[in-house]
C-alpha cells in the first residue's frame, strides 16, 4: 500500500499537469470501487475546473471552483495516469510497468478534460476508492476526522508523544502505524524509522526512555523528508506521474533483509523478522533494544 510518500510523490506530480483544467465528461467504466460510485455525485463535477490537489494522511483530496471536493485514496493498487494533448501517458504505478494492453482493461474512471487531455484513474484490486464530500464537511468527514497530525508538522513533537502514549500498553509499531497517532506511516517506514532510533518494533511503549522517543521523533522527520525527496519507494515499481521511480528503497536498512547482516558499522547482528499485529517487521536483533 503505498504510504505518505508516494502519495505525496503524486500529488506534486498531478498538479501541475491538471492545475485549471476543466472537466469536460466523465466514463465510468466500473463502478464498483471500495465504494460504488456516485453517479450523482460525479456527474457534478463535469464542468468544473481544477483548482489545487491537497494530501492528509494517505488521502488525496483533488478541490475544484466550486465548494465540491474528490477524496481518494489509492488502496493496494491505486493509479493515476495522464494523457496530454499530444497523447503521450503518464503514469503513477505502484506495482508494474505501464503496458497499455494490460492497464487497459483495469481503467475504472476516464476524465475527459479541457485540450484534449485525460486524467484516467486505474484500479486492479479496486481496494481504493473516490467520494465526492462538500468542502463544509470535510473537517467532520468519516475518513478524515480522527486522523493525527501530519508526521512533519510541528504538532509532532515529545509533548503530544508521551501525552497520547499515556496509560497506553501497546508496542512501539503499533502506535506509529495508528492513524489516530501520527498520520500517513505504513509499514515500510515505521521498520525504517525504528532501525535508526534503535527501538526494536515489539518494545512496549510504556519502556520507551525520553532519549528513545526524541530519537524516534527525528528520525521520522528526516526518513519521511528523505523519502518524499527521493520520489517516494519503488517497491513493485511505484513511479510518479513523470515515469521517474523513486529510489528510496536503494536506503532501506531492515525492510525486506531478513537474514542479513545489520548495516551499522561495528554491529554482528543479524536482520530478524518477527509479525507484529499480522504486518511483518524487521529489526536487528542486537542493536535495537526491547
Amino acid at each position: 500500500m503505498p504510504e505518505l510518500p508516494e502519495v505525496e510523490v503524486v500529488k506534486r506530480s498531478l498538479i501541475n499537469k491538471i492545475q485549471n483544467l476543466i472537466v469536460k465528461a466523465v466514463k465510468i467504466n466500473d463502478e464498483r470501487l471500495r465504494y460504488k460510485i456516485d453517479k450523482d455525485k460525479i456527474k457534478k463535477i463535469i464542468g468544473l475546473k481544477f483548482r489545487k490537489i491537497s494530501r492528509r494522511s494517505k488521502y488525496l483530496l483533488f478541490y475544484f471552483n466550486t465548494n465540491l471536493v474528490m477524496l481518494v485514496h489509492l488502496g493496494m493498487t491505486g493509479k493515476f495516469f495522464f494523457i496530454n494533448s499530444k497523447r503521450t501517458k503518464y503514469k503513477t504505478s505502484f506495482y508494474y510497468d505501464m503496458n497499455e494492453d494490460k492497464d487497459k482493461k483495469h481503467d475504472r474512471i476516464i476524465f475527459d478534460l479541457s485540450n484534449n487531455q485525460k486524467l484516467i484513474y486505474n484500479d486492479i484490486r479496486k481496494f481504493g476508492f473516490i467520494k465526492f464530500i462538500h468542502q463544509a464537511n470535510l473537517e467532520q468527514n468519516a475518513h478524515l476526522k480522527n486522523l493525527g497530525p501530519e508526521p512533519l508538522s510541528s504538532k509532532f513533537d515529545i509533548g503530544y508523544f508521551k501525552n497520547y502514549i499515556k496509560g497506553k500498553q501497546r508496542a512501539v509499531k503499533n502506535i506509529l502505524m495508528d492513524q489516530k497517532f501520527i498520520s500517513g506511516l505504513g509499514n515500510i517506514y515505521v521498520n525504517e524509522i525504528l532501525f535508526v532510533s534503535g527501538v526494536r518494533p515489539s518494545k512496549k511503549i510504556k519502556k520507551l526512555t525520553n532519549f528513545e522517543i526524541q530519537k524516534i521523533i527525528k528520525f521520522t522527520k528526516k526518513i519521511i523528508s528523505k523519502a518524499i525527496m527521493l520520489g517516494g519507494s519503488s517497491i513493485k515499481d511505484f513511479s510518479s506521474s513523470s515515469g521517474k521511480k523513486g529510489s528510496f528503497q536503494q536506503h532501506f536498512s531492515v525492510y525486506g533483509k531478513k537474514g542479513e547482516n545489520c548495516p551499522k558499522v561495528r554491529c554482528k547482528g543479524k536482520i530478524k523478522k518477527i509479525v507484529i499485529a499480522n504486518r511483518a517487521s524487521f529489526f536487528c536483533n542486537k542493536c535495537q533494544k526491547e
